[in-house]
C-alpha cells in the first residue's frame, strides 16, 4: 500500500491543552473573547502597526503579514489586529524583543516547544504580533486560511456566524474560545488543502474529541 498523501500544511486535529496555554503566557491573562462586524479602518490600522515594526527593527523584519480574521474584509472579528513578524530567529529575542518594548510592545507568550513561536501585544493599535522563523509550517497556514476566506464566502460566512455565536457565551480566555472554533476551522482547512492544486491530499475525517 502506498503512503497517504497528506498537504504538506497539514496537522491533525486536536485541542489546545489550556494548562500548557497558561504556562506559556508571561504577561497577565488572556483579553476577554468579543468579537465585532468588519471594521473597513482594520487595514489602516494595520499599515500602521507595519510602520511601528518597520520602524523599531529594519532590516530584521524578512516579512510582515496582516492575518486572522480582521485581515478578511466582510468578516467579524474580534477588535485585535493579528500579524505575523519573520524574522531570522524568533528563537533569538535579543534580536527583536528590547527594540520592540522599547515602542510598547509586551512579550506575553513564549513557546519554544511550537516553532519558537513569541507572541507580542500592544495596545495602539491593539494588536497581537506572533513572531516566527522562516519556514514556519503555522505562519503559512494563518496565510492560506485567511486567502481561503477572502474569496470563498460561504466558508467566510459561516466562519462569521460560529465565531458571534461563540462570542455571546462570554468566554475569558480566547484560547477555550478557539476550541470551540476548532472543528470548523479544521474542515475549512481541508477544502484548503484538497483545493491546492500544487500538493495532493487525501482528505482526513476529522475525529470526535
Amino acid at each position: 500500500m502506498g503512503r497517504v498523501p497528506l498537504h504538506p500544511l497539514w496537522r491533525p486535529y486536536e485541542l489546545v491543552d489550556l494548562e500548557e496555554v497558561a504556562r506559556a503566557r508571561l504577561a497577565g491573562p488572556s483579553r476577554p473573547v468579543e468579537v465585532v462586524a468588519y471594521d473597513e479602518g482594520w487595514p489602516a490600522e494595520f499599515g500602521r502597526l507595519s510602520d511601528l515594526v518597520r520602524g523599531a527593527l529594519g532590516d530584521t523584519v524578512l516579512s510582515l503579514e496582516h492575518v486572522g480574521s480582521t485581515a478578511v474584509p466582510g468578516l467579524a472579528a474580534k477588535p485585535v489586529i493579528d500579524a505575523d513578524l519573520t524574522v531570522a530567529d524568533s528563537g533569538d529575542e535579543a534580536t527583536y524583543v528590547p527594540a520592540l518594548e522599547g515602542i510598547g510592545f509586551v512579550l506575553r507568550v513564549r513557546e519554544p516547544e511550537w516553532e519558537e513561536h513569541r507572541v507580542m501585544a500592544i495596545e495602539d493599535p491593539k494588536t497581537n504580533l506572533h513572531v516566527w522563523s522562516p519556514g514556519s509550517v503555522e505562519a503559512l497556514r494563518h496565510r492560506a486560511f485567511r486567502d481561503w476566506l477572502r474569496s470563498h464566502d460561504a466558508d467566510r460566512e459561516e466562519y462569521a456566524a460560529l465565531k458571534t455565536e461563540l462570542a455571546g457565551r462570554g468566554f475569558g480566555d480566547v484560547m477555550d474560545y478557539n476550541n470551540h472554533k476548532a472543528a470548523l476551522v479544521y474542515d475549512i482547512y481541508e477544502r484548503v488543502f484538497s483545493a491546492d492544486p500544487d500538493h495532493e491530499h487525501d482528505p482526513q475525517p476529522r475525529p470526535d474529541l
